[in-house]
Order: structure tokens, then sequence, then C-alpha cells
């Protein structure tokens, strides 16, 4: 494609960034807080329900982390060809994304059913009983509820490949007041425990999968979806999708596979630990919140300026997008590097997890603030355009070598404890962001393609 003049026309103006951008932060500060919110309400009925609930929640952020980057695969795609001025194809590469995308968490959710004893044992190793059991109970759930998460999480992707990240924004909440209100009501009501949140996540998922549905069918978006029957798999935009989202996949899946080892070293700590481990990333979570979604609309944005081949622009959002982000990570964190054991304050754990969570927070705050943003936000860039291989072999490595081999070696070895754990993937995070930074500088992003004609 002929790459256009660096004096085309803007793509987005400032007021378009923003219509864009702060749905985007709003929603991920809306899941963020509802779930440190259930963090908070489930230590009510104890820290093996907490320690339960966060080792399946290691295992549902490794699913989701795939269905996300499939998700990535097919928003790409989509705003390329809304970039080219295509809709049509646009809207036969969102059938795709959707079939891809719910055949997968079906297939997963199938495995998980037929034996959440065997898989926990696995994976986590011989945990305490009680803990063992409201892992059980949470995975059953989770398990049942992945296909409306890929309904949910798909369309999603696709709202905001057209630059229109309110309608997901106004689902999310739609499923976290869900969430939230069936909490309380199963916790406190009928103190159902880790079966009521387990229920209440499953039901919220459900409500979101419907509205999205619902709302995707609209013929007054750029793409809309309907006669999704029979299923018709299109070879060259499948193709395309899944060039960006199983290499993403396979980068999110081995980096959150990596995660769920080293929580296997937390695990062996016990449960002061994972308690405390728990906190820490809830809390982590929330300072992460602009980071996440100023990600989310680097792909939107580069995506549409690869697409229609303006390479100047997409280097011009780039840096205006990465600038936004340290100051809006800034923003976030730096109240927790000064208040963060007021803000641990409100959670009703042993002295022994809160003063380890303590120790942790200050450090992260600073990593968030100087090096997160790019090492996770900025390597969308490279994605946008194509560059998603790349982005994988270094994800994939400095996880398996920086941020696991250091850990068991810390806590193993040298019996570092949960704060080896948690400084070793501030290690990592410095090692990404030098690699994501010169292959940005090469220029071979600019090369790649990404639509099959």
């Amino acid at each position: 494609m002929e790459v256009k003049s660096a004096v085309a026309s803007p793509m987005f103006s400032n007021k378009a960034l923003r219509q864009l951008i702060i749905p985007l932060i709003l929603e991920q500060l809306l899941a963020m807080t509802v779930g440190l919110a259930a963090v908070v309400m489930i230590t009510s009925v104890g820290e093996a329900a907490v320690s339960g609930v966060s080792l399946v929640d290691t295992l549902n952020i490794l699913i989701i982390s795939i269905l996300s980057a499939l998700c990535t695969g097919g928003a790409v795609v989509c705003a390329q060809y809304i970039g080219r001025q295509e809709p049509e194809n646009a809207r036969t590469s969102a059938r795709q994304l959707l079939y891809i995308t719910v055949i997968f968490s079906l297939a997963v959710g199938a495995v998980l059913l037929c034996a959440p004893r065997f898989f926990i044992r696995l994976i986590f190793g011989a945990v305490e009983t009680n803990v063992a059991e409201s892992a059980r109970i949470y995975l059953i759930f989770s398990a049942i509820s992945i296909p409306f998460l890929a309904v949910y999480n798909s369309c999603a992707a696709l709202f905001r490949a057209m630059g229109n990240s309110r309608i997901s924004l106004y689902v999310s909440l739609v499923m976290n007041v869900v969430n939230i209100s069936l909490n309380a009501m199963f916790l406190y009501g009928l103190h159902l425990g880790v079966l009521g949140v387990s229920i209440a996540t499953a039901t919220a998922r459900l409500v979101a999968a419907a509205l999205m549905i619902l709302l995707i069918r609209s013929k007054s978006n750029v793409i809309y979806l309907r006669n999704l029957f029979p299923i018709r798999f299109e070879k060259n935009m499948t193709a395309s999708i899944l060039s960006i989202g199983v290499p993403n996949g396979l980068e999110n899946g081995m980096f959150n596979f990596g995660k769920l080892l080293v929580q296997t070293l937390v695990a062996w700590l016990g449960t002061s630990a994972i308690a405390a481990n728990a906190i820490i990333g809830s809390i982590f979570n929330i300072t992460i919140v602009p980071g996440m979604g100023m990600s989310l609309a680097i792909l939107t944005v580069v995506g549409q300026c690869v697409g229609a081949g303006d390479y100047a622009q997409a280097t011009r959002y780039a840096k205006k997008l990465l600038l936004i982000t340290y100051l809006t990570m800034a923003a976030v964190n730096l109240p927790i590097l000064f208040f963060g054991r007021q803000v641990l304050a409100i959670f009703s754990l042993s002295e022994q997890a809160l003063d380890i969570a303590g120790k942790v927070l200050p450090p992260l705050a600073i990593a968030c603030c100087l090096v997160w943003p790019v090492s996770f936000a900025f390597p969308n860039v490279l994605r946008a355009a194509g560059d998603a291989k790349y982005t994988m072999i270094v994800s994939a490595a400095t996880m398996w070598i920086v941020r696991f081999g250091l850990s068991w070696l810390l806590v193993k070895q040298f019996h570092f404890g949960l704060e080896g754990v948690w400084y070793c993937m501030m290690i990592d995070w410095v090692v990404r962001s030098v690699f994501f930074f010169f292959r940005y500088r090469g220029g071979k992003w600019r090369t790649k393609t990404v639509l099959r004609s």
C-alpha cells in the first residue's frame, strides 16, 4: 500500500481522541474498582476464600488474556479495514472474530468442567483443603461463564475498533453493577460465601454478553453483526485475524502461564502470602487502569492509521498517546506511593499479610510510573501494525527467563518471600521495555502486512 504524505489531514482530532480515551479509562477503572470491592467483600468470608478465589483468578486471567489476544487480532483487522474505507470487509472480519472466540471459549470451558479438582491440584499443588474447595467452586462457575465473556470481549473490541468506546463502558457499568449487587446479596444476605461470589460473576457475564449481542446488531454502526448462522469462515480474513491473534494469544498465554507458575511459588509461601498477593494484585490492577485504557486506544488509532497507509500519523499518534499514558499513570500511582499504608488499612487481613503488602507497594508504584507504559502500552503500536511475532518472542522470553527464573531463584534458594516475586516482575518490565523501544526505533514494524487481499 502506498504511504500517504505526512501533511495529510489528521485522522483523529483531539476531541475524537478524548471521546475514545476517556470511556476506555473509565471502563477499566470501573472493572478494577469493582474487582477490588469484590475482594474486600470476600475478605469477610476469610483468608481461605480470598486465597481460593485469587488462585482461580490467576487461571481466569490466563484464559481471558488469550481471548483478549484473539480480540486484539480482530480489532486490528477491523480497524485497518475501516482505515481503508472498506466497511463490508470490516463486518465480515467481525463475524470471523466472534466465531473464533466463541468456539475457543466453549472448548476451554468444557475441558475445565470435566475435572475441576484435577486442574486445581495440577496447577496449584497441595494447597490447604479449605482453599482447594473454595477454588473448585469458583472454577466451575468461571468455566460455565467463559463463553459469555468471549461474546462480551469480542463485541467490545469491535466497538473500540470503530472508535466507539462508550458502548463497552455502558455495558461494563451494567455488568459490574449486577456483579457487585449480587455479591452483596449472596455474601451478606444469604451467606453463600464463595458459591455466592461464583454465581454473581457468572450472571453478570451473561447479562453483559446479551446486551452486547443486541447492541452490535444495530445498522447505525459501521460494523454490525447479523445473519451469524450458518457459520461461514472466510479464509483470508480468518488468517488475517489469526496472524495477529495467534502470536498475541501465544504471547499472552505463555506470559500468563508463567505468571501462573509464579503463583505456585506464592502458594508455596503459605496462606498469608497468598492473601497478601491477592491484595497487592487488586491494588495494582487499579494503578494500571490508565495504561490499560491507553493500550486499547493505541490499537484503534494506530490500526486505522496503518490501514490508511499513513505511517507518519501513526508515529505522531504513538508518541502523543504514550505521553498521555505516562501522565495518567503518574496521576494514579503517586498517591499509592505516598498513601499505600492507608489504602491497605481497608482490608480485613492478618498483620503479617498487611506487612508484606506494605513493603511491595512503594517500589511497585514507582515502577508503574516509569517503566510500565513502555513495557505494556507501547508494544500495541507494534501489534497494531502487524508486528505481533516480535512482541510474542520478547514477552515470552522475559517472562520465563527473568520473571519466573529469578523468582524461583529468589524464593526457593534465597528465601526472599513474596517481595522477591514482585521485584522480579519489575525487573522483567525493564528488560521488555528496552527490546520494544529499539524495535520501534528500528522501523521494521512499518514493513508488516496484515490485510490479505
